[in-house]
């Protein structure tokens, strides 16, 4: 089972805004290729930074208000979240190297 959990406009507050721990937010949607080429790898990054770091996803198309909110013009778009603020964005589709180097900004 995946430690990357979907989310909406319900719940970000809670588990993004709230949440305790830097949170890593992957803005996609279904008929993206990119995004999908990159869901592996978010995977993997959540696996490995198990308990320092919460990941989620947000799907663009079930949320749009929210995407508005945040500027997200293309996908995928990653942004991270320490203390309820947004402290980093990557757009497109990164490596695994990019993506390890984005995440440890704030780890």
């Amino acid at each position: 089972m995946s430690i990357v959990k979907e989310i909406s406009q319900d719940n970000f507050d809670a588990d993004v805004l709230g949440s305790d721990k830097p949170v890593l937010v992957d803005f996609w949607a279904e008929w993206c290729g990119p995004c999908k080429q990159l869901a592996p790898t978010i995977s993997e990054i959540a696996q490995n930074n198990e308990g320092k770091l919460d990941v989620v996803k947000i799907d663009v198309d079930a949320n749009r208000d929210l995407a508005v909110q945040y500027g997200i013009r293309s996908i995928p778009t990653l942004m991270i979240f320490k203390d309820g603020e947004a402290v980093g964005t990557e757009i497109g589709a990164l490596s695994k190297q990019q993506l390890e180097e984005f995440v440890l900004q704030v780890l």
